[in-house]
């Protein structure tokens, strides 16, 4: 049980880790969206937050009522769009990481009890 929790914890800190790096489609929206209105501003603003914090689900809703806005600039649609796709890149990641964490973790719990 504790080799799981370690797994668990290593691949939830590289995950932290990989998001933060600079250069990201996050910071993209970051600068398209500096000089946007108020709201729209806001709403870019909390789908970058939520794909930092790891709320994939959270930052796909938010982007899609951002992509949803008719005044967005050619740069901002192609921003949310990169964005977009990086979040679906994210969740299937996370996906395929869980699967096989429980995989492992269903081996090792037989392999315990003798199958």
């Amino acid at each position: 049980m504790n080799k799981v929790i370690g797994i668990l914890s290593i691949v939830l800190i590289a995950s932290v880790a990989m998001i933060g790096c600079g250069g990201s489609p996050a910071s993209k929206v970051e600068s398209s969206f500096a000089s946007a209105e108020p709201g729209l501003k806001e709403r870019a603003q909390k789908a970058v937050d939520a794909v930092k914090a790891g709320n994939y689900a959270g930052a796909a809703a938010q982007l899609q009522m951002v992509a949803a806005n008719a005044k967005l600039t050619p740069e901002q649609q192609q921003a949310i769009k990169d964005l977009i796709a990086d979040v679906q890149k994210q969740i299937q990641a996370k996906a395929a990481e869980a699967a096989e964490s429980a995989k492992k973790a269903m081996g090792d719990l037989q392999k315990s009890f003798g199958k």
